[in-house]
Order: structure tokens, then C-alpha cells, then sequence
């Protein structure tokens, strides 16, 4: 898994976010069934779901635009209830679609978004054209917005999030429609926010390929509730599945290793051994005691663990999320 800094995930460092029994309904059906979350300042932190699981809900509770029915929640060290305009202040929020006035230039829109931020007219342009280069946008700084592609419209939109210098940042699936290209391209802004400004990040997704490259915990949102919630490779190893490939150079050396290990599949044609493991220090070190102990060498050994497409299917009963827009919330 790709982090975007070292050891930023540690235990130490204070709540970006934090919540405790949120809840939500609208008429008789539960959207939300009491969710708790404790976000790290300068971390990416992903949320899973199949369309309805509560994601956007849990994106809009958490930037103000909607109460929940009952919990509590502080954001950016801002209690949730008490203090909205403080959470308002430190957060800025990019939506599912690029929320940018295609009649504008992508200047406009950020001197727009500079003057809905209340900074001086100086300072508005000055921000505006650093954005506008960190975002490789300056060549289109005065084409009209809807000149511009898919891709650069998203860049664009998470520029005028980046306006007013937010602490943290929702971004409620992010890179939905952008052909891979771009998505990549936007994954690298992204890394950039957290390695070298320090800014914490809250990512729903449709890409499981993208929360295992950029969030350093996921959490899995089914039916309005957590059903799992760690890094990446805990989350692989909670599915059965792993195991450990060993490579011979020749049959008598297979068979020899398969009698020292009981459990294993053998495969004579590829002249390999399937160890069931989950991959972690201690099993490799059990494998590797017992090949040093039979006086084995392997000519190769690989560890396979299931994706993130295994795990969301066993843990919501789902298969991976389309890439469509969600349309329940």
C-alpha cells in the first residue's frame, strides 16, 4: 500500500476528526445505525459502501449540512453541534460532481471562491495563481470553464476547496468519471495535500484500487454501520484466502518440503507449494524455520493475500462498488 508520509497513522496524534453514535433516518428508513470514527490529523482516511450504505450522509453530517439525529462529532478540534462555523472555517468539501461555473474562467472561479472566503482582493489573487499553477491549470487560467476537460474540471474544483487554506478536506468520491489517466493524476494532488502540507483527508470512494493506494485506514460503511475498520493489508487478511507460494527447482525437492508441511497444496506441474498463511512476519518466519530445518531452498517464495474486492464482498455480501454517481445516499 502507497502511504502518503511516514508513520502519520500513529496513535499519538491528536483527532482530526472524531465521532461517536451517529445516527440518521429519513422517514422509516435508517441511514445511519450509530457510527463512531477517530480520524488522525495527517492522514487519508477511506470510506467504503455499496450506493445507499450512508457514505455522502456520513460526508454531510460531518461538514455541517445536515444534523444528525442523534451522536456526537467534533471536527477540526470543533464540537459538531456547538460550534459549526468553527468546523466550517477549518474544512473544505469537494463534492461527487465538479461544483464550478462553466460560464466562468478557471481564474473566476477561484478569485469567486476567494471572495465567498472573505480575503482581500490582493490576497484572493495571489491564491488564485498559486493554485492555479500547483494545479498545472495556469495555460487555462482564462479559457471558460467549459472548455476544459473532465479531468481539469476536477482539478479545478478541489483548487477552490484548497482556497481557503482548509485543515481538512472531504472529497465524496473525487475522481468519479475521470478516465484513469486522470485519476492517477488527481491521486498525486492528493498525496501532495497530506505529505507536504499536512492536511487531513476524508475520501468516499467507488475505486477500491484507490483507497488501498492512498488511505492509510479504510473503513467499510454497510447497511449504515461499520462492519470493518483498519489499514489496507489488515483489512486483506481478514479474508480467508492467503497463502504462501513456494517455488522448487525440482520434484524431489517438492515432495520433500510438502511431507514437512502437512496442510499445503501441491502443485507438480508448476513445481510449486501453497502454504495457507496470512502473509504477516511471524508466518513467513515459521516457513522459512522449517525449509532452513529440512535443509530446503525454495527458488522463489510470494505471498498472496485477497484484495480489496474480496474483502468488500465478504464483508457486505456486495460485489465491488460500479463506478457509477451514487444515487441513494
Amino acid at each position: 500500500m502507497t502511504t502518503t508520509s511516514t508513520d502519520k497513522a500513529t496513535t499519538t496524534a491528536p483527532p482530526a476528526i472524531s465521532a461517536l453514535g451517529l445516527h440518521k433516518s429519513y422517514g422509516d428508513k435508517v441511514v445511519l445505525d450509530g457510527i463512531d470514527l477517530n480520524i488522525p490529523e495527517g492522514t487519508v482516511f477511506a470510506l467504503l459502501g455499496p450506493n445507499g450504505a450512508g457514505k455522502t450522509t456520513t460526508v454531510e453530517i460531518l461538514s455541517t449540512l445536515i444534523a444528525p439525529d442523534a451522536g456526537q462529532a467534533r471536527v477540526a478540534g470543533h464540537d459538531l453541534a456547538d460550534r459549526p462555523d468553527g468546523v466550517r472555517a477549518a474544512i473544505g468539501v469537494t463534492g461527487q460532481f465538479a461544483a464550478v461555473d462553466h460560464l466562468l474562467t478557471a481564474e473566476e472561479n477561484l478569485l469567486l471562491m476567494a471572495d465567498l472566503r472573505h480575503l482581500p482582493r490582493r490576497d484572493g489573487h495571489r491564491r488564485a495563481a498559486e493554485l492555479l499553477e500547483r494545479f498545472e491549470l495556469a495555460e487555462a487560467a482564462r479559457k471558460p470553464v467549459s472548455t476544459l476537460s473532465g479531468g481539469m474540471r476536477r482539478k479545478l474544483d478541489l483548487a477552490m476547496t484548497l482556497v481557503g487554506d482548509p485543515r481538512i478536506i472531504f472529497l465524496d468520491e473525487p475522481t468519479t468519471g475521470l478516465d484513469p489517466r486522470s485519476r492517477r493524476t488527481m491521486w498525486e494532488i492528493i498525496r501532495g495535500l497530506v505529505g507536504d502540507h499536512g492536511v487531513t483527508v476524508f475520501l468516499t470512494t467507488q475505486y477500491l484500487e484507490e483507497a488501498d493506494q492512498l488511505a492509510d485506514r479504510i473503513a467499510v460503511l454497510d447497511k449504515g454501520r461499520l462492519v470493518a475498520e483498519g489499514t489496507a493489508d489488515e483489512l486483506k487478511r481478514l479474508i480467508p484466502g492467503g497463502h504462501i507460494r513456494l517455488r522448487f527447482s525440482g520434484l524431489a525437492e517438492l515432495d520433500t518440503a510438502a511431507r514437512h508441511f502437512g496442510a499445503a497444496a501441491r502443485d507438480p506441474e508448476e513445481l510449486t507449494l501453497r502454504i495457507p498463511g496470512d502473509g504477516g512476519i511471524p508466518t513467513l518466519r515459521a516457513v522459512l524455520d522449517i525449509l532452513d530445518g529440512a535443509a530446503l531452498r525454495a527458488e522463489s517464495l510470494t505471498v498472496h493475500t485477497p484484495d480489496l474486492d474480496d474483502v468488500f464482498l465478504t464483508l457486505t455480501g456486495h460485489s465491488a462498488p460500479d463506478t457509477t454517481p451514487e444515487m441513494a445516499r
